[in-house]
């Protein structure tokens, strides 16, 4: 009942994210509670350690949800997804090396210190204009918004789909991996960008920094939701999972299917974006190895473990398959791609669903059984 009133109507039929909203709430006020409130020596607190590592999976928890927005609903595989989340980053890692000014190695308040390695002169124009918060907030949905679009704009209209777009997609992040790895490109070449100091005049090496940055990850992660929820609700949303059942069907009724198919496309590149614009300061680093397609792929196995074409099922998937990431390579390195290998082709091959079908599958049963033993009740009677 509690639920129902704190929600909007249109989430009125979605049981398990409001749940899992409500569950987001109450662990976020728990951690800042134990990690700011509890002191060191009590063994309820919690290190600033571990609220870094989780807001890093509430980062990835975001970069999910947007891929499943156009694989779930809109039948795109894209296994690019990587590249939208790492030009959020570089964006951010961007407006952190501005912020570093004449505290660097090198003790040069105009250029970064890779820019003086290299014996660059003067900042690049496309620096410019990063030393304004304001201005990299716009760059963070900007840029993965426009490259989205443009790439989108020319697939979509040449109806390239199915394996076909997700090879496109696969090329486009490996192109940037190409590119962000010279040095030529003024982006710190493979060593990236790193060595951040502040943020908004805040050290991120501060307990109450991190705090803040975790929080903020679980309130992009649940705005995050909440928006793409009203999209998938919408008839927008249902005029996407048509185009996903039926292309051709709908295209013949009369809808612009590429119109759609771009719109639901950048939306999804944005939300990538702002993902990976918090996870950058909470990391420390932002390399060109954000755009390795292993990475993307492996975003769409977190996708297919938790359950597309859900929302929460790629929270939860994106969520346990990087806990047991981070657990599987500290104890055992060498065995964690076979377990996320094993776990892909089970979830293929026995749940299609993921985990969230199984789930569902387990309720049905439960209702069916209940509602054949009050049948019987009645005819006994």
């Amino acid at each position: 009942m509690l639920l129902n009133y704190l929600f909007p109507h249109f989430m009125h039929e979605d049981t398990g994210g409001k749940w899992l909203i409500s569950l987001l709430i109450a662990i976020t006020l728990l951690v800042v509670m134990f990690n700011f409130f509890i002191p060191e020596s009590s063994a309820l607190h919690i290190p600033t350690y571990m609220v870094t590592l989780l807001g890093k999976y509430l980062c990835l928890a975001l970069l999910a949800i947007a891929l499943d927005l156009v694989w779930g609903y809109c039948g795109i595989l894209s296994l690019g997804h990587g590249a939208f989340f790492a030009l959020g980053g570089y964006a951010m890692g961007m407006y952190l090396m501005r912020q570093i000014g004449d505290r660097g190695v090198y003790g040069n308040a105009e250029l970064p210190d890779f820019m003086v390695f290299l014996n660059w002169h003067e900042l690049p124009w496309y620096w410019q204009g990063f030393e304004y918060f304001s201005f990299t907030a716009l760059m963070i949905i900007l840029v993965p918004g426009l490259l989205a679009y443009v790439f989108g704009w020319m697939t979509f209209r040449s109806r390239v789909t199915g394996v076909y777009l997700s090879i496109m997609t696969q090329a486009l992040t490996y192109a940037l991996l190409l590119a962000f790895f010279r040095n030529e490109m003024g982006l710190g070449g493979n060593n990236g960008l790193t060595d951040f100091k502040d943020i908004l005049g805040f050290s991120l090496q501060a307990d109450g920094t991190r705090i803040i940055l975790f929080t903020l990850s679980a309130l992009a992660l649940i705005s995050g939701y909440i928006a793409s929820r009203f999209i998938v609700q919408s008839k927008l949303g249902k005029t996407v999972v048509a185009i996903r059942d039926a292309e051709l069907r709908t295209r013949f009724i009369g809808y612009k299917v590429e119109d759609y198919k771009l719109w639901i496309f950048v939306f999804s590149a944005m939300l990538a974006g702002i993902a990976g614009a918090l996870y950058v300061p909470q990391v420390g680093i932002i390399n060109p190895g954000e755009f390795s397609p292993l990475n993307s792929i492996e975003l769409a196995i977190w996708v297919a473990i938790g359950g597309r074409g859900t929302l929460f099922g790629a929270v939860i998937g994106a969520l346990l398959v990087n806990y047991a990431k981070t657990y599987f390579t500290g104890a055992l390195p060498e065995f964690w791609l076979f377990a996320l290998g094993t776990l892909f082709i089970v979830s293929t091959l026995y749940l299609p669903q993921g985990i969230v079908g199984l789930f569902s599958q387990f309720t049905n049963k439960q209702q069916k059984q209940s509602a054949k033993h009050g049948a019987l009740q009645e005819e006994t009677t």
